[in-house]
């Protein structure tokens, strides 16, 4: 077979994370859709306003049973204009997708519509304003897709200098196009796709110190930092960081259901990773980076080992650590730990932002003592014992 030449049918793309907006309202964006389009003949064009503003009707009348026609009805006088007008045209350059959707104050209405009352209006109203950081775009790329998804905050700032490799797709969400592209910038394609209007900002350098006070303030301090990455020396310097400024840490460790939690936003003497590594907390951050690069890789797992503890290590994990780099080269991550990872950052970031829980500490959600199989015997929820 030939090899394809994929500077012809790829281009190169690898950077662009960003979609481009055109609201008709504004001629000048107008002229340049008309350009768009007809410079474009491949462009893949995908209108359903009529369809997304019926919802939007419905969702202001709650109490009618509209039919079609009162439906239609109300979307007419609703729009007071042509329908290619209304709202705005998203276009995404990586994939040369054009979309028209409700503007960004309607989309979000609507798309956070089943939310109600699991999390109130006036929640959502304030979660709109918030900003959660992402270090590690290995776990954190379903943290990140579930926090979009959910709508947690209006600011995502994804950092990550590594790109996707094959073996990187037992647990991250992307296609095998994707394989070579920065971690992060596949992220923010995807939230983009998902939700046009939540700023995402990308670190594809990942955090050094020269990124690192951009990171945490750059646009406005972090409200929440979520710490994922592989490094101990940044992984340390994140957590000093984020202590100086007074913004909270959470991290999914990815192994028994693991969930560390640090509120130095409520207690800003709190020693980093509960005082486990104090002697590398009182080192400045070019004596850690210098300390760190020296260490060898039996002493980087003795660190680790302490930070999260080998006690809470399962023994498939345990048996691995002891396998690096003899019989493998990297930590195991399964997709289903990662799934639950984005489950649990989601869902204590929620209740941090809105002031719902205040604690530090470490929790668990595992499953092998959740689901216990003993003797091939199983206690289903009614007490029964079902043996397969």
């Amino acid at each position: 077979m030939d090899k394809i030449n994929s500077s012809v049918h790829a281009p190169d793309h690898s950077m662009i994370y960003r979609p481009v907006y055109f609201r008709l309202i504004n001629p000048e964006e107008g002229e340049k859709l008309k350009a768009l389009i007809s410079n474009n003949p491949d462009l893949l064009i995908y209108d359903t306003i009529l369809s997304q503003l019926g919802e939007l009707i419905k969702l202001n009348n709650p109490q009618q049973k509209l039919t079609p026609e009162e439906s239609a009805a109300l979307v007419a006088a609703h729009l007071k204009t042509d329908a290619d007008a209304y709202g705005v045209w998203v276009y995404y350059p990586w994939s040369n997708k054009l979309v028209h959707t409700l503007d960004a104050q309607e989309f979000a209405q609507v798309r956070t519509s089943r939310n109600v009352y699991k999390i109130t209006p006036e929640e959502i109203q304030i979660l709109q304003q918030k900003k959660i950081g992402i270090i590690g775009l290995s776990v954190g790329q379903s943290i990140a897709l579930t926090l979009a998804m959910e709508r947690t905050c209006g600011e995502l700032r994804l950092a990550d200098f590594d790109e996707i490799e094959l073996s990187n797709m037992n647990r991250i969400k992307v296609n095998v196009q994707d394989l070579g592209l920065n971690k992060s910038i596949v992220a923010a394609r995807q939230i983009a796709e998902l939700d046009p209007f939540i700023n995402v900002i990308c670190f594809t350098e990942g955090i050094t110190l020269d990124t690192i006070d951009e990171f945490f303030t750059g646009n406005g301090k972090l409200d929440i930092l979520v710490e994922e990455c592989d490094g101990i020396d940044i992984k340390i310097l994140a957590r000093i960081k984020a202590k100086a400024l007074g913004i909270p840490v959470v991290m999914d460790t990815n192994d028994k259901g693991m969930l560390d939690v640090e509120r130095f936003d409520l207690e800003p003497e709190r020693p980093v990773f509960h005082g486990k590594v104090a002697e590398l907390e009182a080192l400045s951050a070019d004596q850690l980076t210098e300390t760190l690069n020296k260490l060898t890789i039996p002493e980087k797992i003795g660190y680790l080992g302490k930070i999260i503890g080998f006690e809470n290590l399962s023994p498939a994990m345990m048996k691995s650590v002891g396998e690096m780099n003899k019989t493998i080269v990297g930590w195991p991550q399964l997709a289903s730990a990662v799934t639950l990872g984005g489950a649990m950052i989601t869902d204590i970031s929620r209740r941090i932002l809105l002031k719902q829980f205040s604690k530090s500490g470490r929790y668990f959600v595992d499953f092998d003592e959740l689901f216990k199989d003993e003797l091939n015997t199983i206690t289903n929820i009614n007490g029964d014992n079902d043996t397969h």
